[in-house]
């Protein structure tokens, strides 16, 4: 593989922003080919939000005749079953594709080079744990979100190492949260200040118009996969390669070393 420098883990806010930049600026191209299969598998989504709006005259002929009653019940009937769908979607399918990208960017991260067969990869292994943990994360943070802002946004800077640990060391739902919330003692802040600040990165992608938007959302996916790798280095959950120093010396110097050298008798 060819190198592509050093990358500093840092498990804070400008160490994983700036390692963050690094490695979706060194796999451009992969990555950017991974935020445009996301957009593509959550582009069907974008149908569920249609709306039916019925004249008034729909509803004069009351009582209804027996037609209409089939009418409506086949609209009913239509709707429930394209409802039914993309719930599947949503909790069977999409998860897939997003864990799967989220382990491609750690790759990154890691200075390895991305692998789309990733993205698949969950259909035919960890399949069960990622539609499981996936289920869990939307439940938990919603009924936060419900009840309370605040439990909410605490339990999802917590647990935002789950997708991470169910795809990278193939942790179960529970012990991925679990082990999630022990990762992210300490780091809670900082993951919250990147969300905060993503917000503000978007939007600087949308006045860029829509490739400015692929680039930012490239370099967040990118900046929190790099503090996970950060904070695993730093839990001694990963053990990095010590880096070689080169050889600074100058030819002019080495012949010089050569020539004072003392000379031996064969």
């Amino acid at each position: 593989m060819e190198a592509k420098g050093i990358y500093r883990y840092v498990p804070s806010f400008s160490g994983a922003y700036g390692t963050g930049w690094k490695a979706m600026a060194d796999n451009f191209l992969r990555l950017l080919l991974v935020v445009l299969v996301l957009a593509v598998v959550a582009s069907p989504m974008a149908g569920t939000n249609a709306k039916y709006n019925f004249e008034p005259g729909d509803f004069g002929n009351f009582p209804f005749e027996m037609e209409d009653f089939f009418r409506f019940g086949a609209m009913g009937l239509a709707a429930a079953f394209l409802g039914l769908i993309a719930l599947l979607y949503v909790f069977l399918l999409r998860p897939v594709f997003k864990y799967g990208a989220k382990m491609m960017f750690v790759q990154a991260a890691r200075q390895i080079t991305p692998e789309f067969d990733m993205l698949i990869s969950g259909f035919r292994k960890n399949y069960l744990n990622i539609v499981l943990a996936n289920l869990l994360l939307t439940a938990l943070i919603g009924i936060g979100l419900v009840f309370l802002i605040v439990p909410g946004i605490i339990l999802a800077c917590r647990l935002a190492f789950t997708p991470y640990l169910v795809m990278d060391r193939g942790l179960d739902p529970i012990q991925a949260a679990e082990e999630s919330w022990r990762l992210t003692r300490g780091h809670g802040w900082t993951i919250f200040l990147m969300g905060l600040v993503a917000f503000f990165i978007y939007i600087a992608g949308l006045i860029c118009f829509a490739v400015g938007v692929f680039v930012s959302d490239m370099w967040i996916k990118s900046s929190y996969a790099t503090l996970y790798h950060s904070v695993l280095i730093e839990k001694g959950l990963w053990q990095v390669e010590s880096v070689p120093v080169a050889n600074t010396a100058t030819p002019s110097a080495e012949a010089e070393a050569t020539d004072d050298a003392p000379a031996t008798e064969a």
